[in-house]
């Protein structure tokens, strides 16, 4: 199978879950709550090494961005983009989570903030992939 990837395009869907992300768990949207929900405070958060958080992240959107791109082949409308997105967020991506968050005992709410985002960016990430031929 001869795929072409256009990897400018998936450097684009990569880079639209971080800004996405930074809107989704800001204070103004989920933030507050996601902090709760994981016993955070702001002092506990300043404590991670942020270069690696953040590179290992965008790694792992690029990783999922090729993934999807690979999925949704050569033959699509941004229609398409968003359902085969969606479907990859809703359909794989959040039944694990939450299949996860179960055995772990972890709340709801969380499931719903962390599951909702990356239902959002991989729709976003779709329509990035399948517009941008």
């Amino acid at each position: 199978m001869d795929v072409q990837l256009n990897y400018l395009a998936i450097f684009v869907a990569a880079l639209s879950t971080f800004l996405i992300g930074g809107l989704w768990y800001s204070p103004a949207v989920f933030g507050k709550a996601w902090m709760k929900e994981n016993g955070f405070t702001e002092e506990s958060l300043k404590g991670g090494n942020m270069v690696k958080i953040f590179g290992l992240a965008f790694v792992l959107g690029l990783i999922a961005a090729v993934n999807l791109a690979m999925f949704m082949g050569p033959e699509n409308d941004p229609t398409m983009g968003a359902l085969w997105g969606f479907l990859a967020g809703f359909g794989w991506v959040a039944t694990f989570v939450g299949t996860h968050y179960l055995f772990e005992r972890r709340s709801f709410t969380l499931f719903l903030i962390n599951a909702g985002y990356s239902i959002v960016a991989l729709t976003i990430m779709g329509v990035i992939l399948a517009a941008w031929k």
